[in-house]
């Protein structure tokens, strides 16, 4: 990984809810964890919380999956277990978090228990809709925070298919850190980059796309959006093509600068309210128009969502009460469940300030 490069999708597992999903989630989480440098207590950690959570899944839950997703911050890698379902959501939410509260029959640790287990825990539930847990472990216990920048996203192929041609990365603007106005000698955190790219079509000829505009955006040493995109473009000519959106972030300043060709939707969360960045037409690829850039405020709170047209961009920030005070990762997963569709591939980026330390 290069030394900007903050992240980018890794290894992800979907596991349906199904008769073997508890032994499955062991096993794949067991695996996932011991590539990513996990030591071997920790893994006998993971396991319980995989289990425990596939079993909730299975006994609870009118519909979900269980994902186990290698998660990539800088230099560092963490595996998070996330949970997500359809309903009924938990209405009892403190008590379902008290140590000891479990499912029957499961290893009777329960929703406590992981949150204690994990590195970072989080939850998100609404009655009547469905849940989202999740709970992260990390391989480097002291690890470095990635500069005041939180960020998860998830991404889904078509059903039947193995390979997405959704993909995502975000990476540091390259600009040096800027001197805190009412600190001189603090720096603020730097600016990132980030980039929701939807490969046309879907199969191996999308995903070949995704990855060409991966690394093109590794490689790219441009600062700005619209500079960004015409680099994926050179370096895209030959596949598919792919619509691409692309944000500089400066949440220390609370500025936003957009470039969008093609059909994603990115937009602004604050207050209960979303504004959206309007993307240029084309194909980055194959027709490259000059892309219209687009300036916005991250005020406080703000949240930064970007997604690719497998979600249905009608969702409304008021209807997901408390969600976007969550982790990325637990708000991506909600807003999937709520909007995506399983007749395209999928990927949803969240970006958002880090709580101070």
């Amino acid at each position: 990984m290069s030394a900007s490069l903050l992240s980018e999708p890794g290894e992800t597992v979907w596991l349906r809810v199904d008769v073997g999903l508890p032994m499955a989630a062991r096993r794949e989480a067991a695996r996932l964890a011991r590539r990513i440098g996990i030591d071997e207590e920790r893994v006998g950690s993971v396991e319980i919380a995989a289990t425990e959570a596939a079993t909730n899944l299975q006994r609870h839950a009118t519909d979900g999956a269980l994902v186990l997703r290698v998660a990539l911050d800088g230099e560092h890698a963490s595996l998070d277990v996330l949970a997500t379902d359809t309903g009924p959501g938990i209405a009892d939410l403190a008590g379902a978090l008290r140590d000891g509260a479990s499912s029957a029959g499961t290893l009777g640790v329960g929703l406590g228990a992981i949150a204690r287990l994990a590195d970072v825990f989080d939850i998100h539930t609404l009655p009547g809709r469905g849940t989202a847990v999740l709970a992260r472990f990390h391989a480097d216990q002291d690890r470095p925070h990635a500069g005041g920048v939180e960020f998860g996203g998830l991404t889904r192929p078509i059903g039947g298919e193995e390979m997405c041609g959704d993909t995502w990365a975000v990476r540091y603007a390259e600009g040096p850190a800027a001197e805190c106005d009412e600190d001189p000698e603090r720096a603020l955190p730097r600016p990132v980059l980030a980039m929701m790219c939807d490969g046309l079509g879907h199969g191996p000829q999308a995903a070949r796309a995704g990855e060409a505009a991966q690394e093109a955006f590794r490689a790219s040493r441009a600062t700005r959006p619209q500079q960004v995109l015409e680099d994926l473009h050179r370096a895209m000519r030959g596949t598919r093509g792919a619509a691409v959106a692309v944000v500089r972030a400066d949440f220390a300043r609370g500025k936003l600068e957009f470039a969008g060709v093609g059909n994603t939707t990115t937009c602004v969360v604050a207050d209960g309210r979303r504004a959206s960045l309007l993307s240029s037409p084309g194909i980055v690829g194959a027709h490259l128009p000059r892309a219209r850039t687009v300036f916005a405020e991250a005020g406080p709170g703000a949240v930064l969502v970007m997604h690719s047209d497998g979600l249905n961009d009608r969702w409304a920030a008021d209807g997901f009460p408390g969600l976007f005070a969550r982790r990325p990762p637990v708000i991506a997963a909600q807003i999937l469940r709520d909007a995506g569709a399983r007749r395209d591939d999928i990927g949803v980026l969240v970006l958002k300030q880090a709580p101070s330390r």
